[in-house]
């Protein structure tokens, strides 16, 4: 079990949300090996329950089809189709790759890179054409950038669910090595992101889902019992987009690892003129001394925005 990110130049570190795994996924069957860095982190606090095993991944995709050939990325390829929200794709298609000069949060114009919170940056999912800001302390990836949860013992590391066009906050929260296979994995804080909802039925069940699947995912599998998630409700944003809002909790996460506590998830659905579903997920640390207040999480919502998408 381990964690991590490549950058769009290919380069990799152990990082990633959740410590679960992470990185550059395997081919079906096989396996990969990441580099620890040396060094302490800040802790959370800890959990009277102690720590378990997670799972998760962050992919970034390269800017040429030949580097990611070269990079060894033969599992999940997030260059077509949905494949950049946390789900395979067929394989690479040259259209869909990530310009070299794509830098994190990049607009498409100065107006659509404009934070509606003074002080704050905007994230922006060029692909999707959804725009949101976050505090000044939270790292924006580039939207090549991919973040997915997947099933503890998965030898293919098939997501749960994903995310593209990440904000993460305090990326090396905690380290720990809870598997003992001697690499130390980083744990962020919190992450949010956005993606495609090609199979939801409707707003409701996708926010509902996203929350859940994230919770479980990060912090509570196996336990599916020690998850809640509240009813859909609606909610309109600054910009008067309207949609679905589900939350999910987990409470009494077992383990023993260093870094395991509860968490929580705040998902966004809606609709783009096309009559796509889309969905905005904040996923985070619950009870614990850094835990990201509601009032911030409902503050970020707040800002979730249509612009002009590339896809």
């Amino acid at each position: 079990m381990g964690n991590g990110q490549q950058s769009p130049g290919g380069d990799h570190q152990q990082q990633g949300p959740w410590q679960p795994y992470a990185g550059q996924p395997p081919a079906p069957g096989g396996g990969a090996t990441w580099t620890g860095h040396p060094g302490p982190a800040p802790s959370p606090s800890p959990s009277p329950s102690g720590g378990g095993s997670r799972r998760s991944s962050v992919i970034a995709v390269v800017a040429a089809t030949a580097v990611v050939l070269a990079a060894g990325i033969t599992g999940f390829l997030v260059l077509g189709g949905d494949g950049d929200d946390g789900k395979p794709a067929a394989g690479p298609t040259g259209t869909d790759t990530v310009p070299p000069s794509a830098s994190p949060g990049e607009a498409r114009d100065g107006a659509e890179s404009a934070p509606l919170v003074p002080g704050w940056k905007t994230v922006i999912n060029p692909k999707r054409g959804i725009a949101f800001d976050v505090p000044v302390d939270w790292a924006v990836k580039s939207s090549g950038w991919v973040t997915y949860v997947a099933e503890n013992g998965d030898p293919e590391e098939t997501p749960l669910v994903g995310f593209a066009a990440p904000a993460i906050l305090k990326e090396k929260w905690c380290r720990s090595d809870d598997d003992g296979n001697g690499i130390q994995e980083d744990t962020p804080l919190a992450s949010v992101g956005s993606r495609a909802e090609p199979d939801a039925r409707d707003t409701a069940e996708a926010a509902r889902e996203n929350a859940r699947l994230w919770v479980y995912g990060s912090y509570a599998q196996p336990a599916k019992d020690k998850i809640t998630t509240g009813a859909a409700k609606p909610f309109t944003t600054k910009s008067g987009l309207t949609g679905s809002v589900a939350t999910a909790t987990s409470t009494g996460v077992d383990g023993t690892g260093r870094c395991t506590h509860d968490g929580k998830a705040t998902a966004f659905a809606f609709e783009n003129p096309a009559g796509e579903t889309l969905s905005w997920t904040f996923v985070g640390g619950r009870g614990v001394a850094d835990e990201v207040p509601e009032p911030t999480v409902r503050k970020i919502l707040g800002t979730v925005r249509l612009i002009d998408g590339t896809s």
